[in-house]
Parts: structure tokens; sequence; C-alpha cells
């Protein structure tokens, strides 16, 4: 697998629900710097549909999801 992005930290979420892991990634976008990029495996299917929501209300920037198999890649960056 090829990424086309660089993330600047990889968060492995698991099976996290949304409720729980939007307080881990407030967090740690916190720490990040402006225009670093944030990687998040997930094989929560329900952060397909809302993490898009959760980076418009923060104001990052979600650059892409990649799915394989059950795990879902999200790349965001930190606006």
């Amino acid at each position: 697998m090829s990424l086309q992005y660089v993330p600047d930290l990889i968060y492995d979420a698991g099976k996290t629900r949304y409720e729980e892991l939007v307080i881990s990634l407030t967090s740690t976008m916190k720490d990040l710097n402006k225009g670093n990029i944030l990687e998040i495996i997930s094989t929560e299917p329900g952060l397909k549909e809302k993490l898009p929501s959760w980076c418009r209300i923060q104001t990052h920037l979600l650059l892409e999801r990649k799915d394989f198999g059950e795990s879902s890649y999200y790349y965001i960056e930190k606006r």
C-alpha cells in the first residue's frame, strides 16, 4: 500500500466508538502544528459518516479516507 499523505502522527483507534474518539482527537490535534497530518486507523463503521462533520466543526481538513478490509484510514490536516 502506497500512501499519498505522509502523516506526522498515527493514531490507531481500533474499535473505539466515535463519542470516545472525539475527546482523544481534540486533545491530540491540539498537540499538532498547523499543517501537520494525522492518520487515524479505525474499525468503527460509524466513523465514516461522523468524522467529516467533526473535521468541519473543528476547522480541520479531512484529506482522504481509504478502506482496506475492516479498517479505514483517515488523513486529517490540522488547520
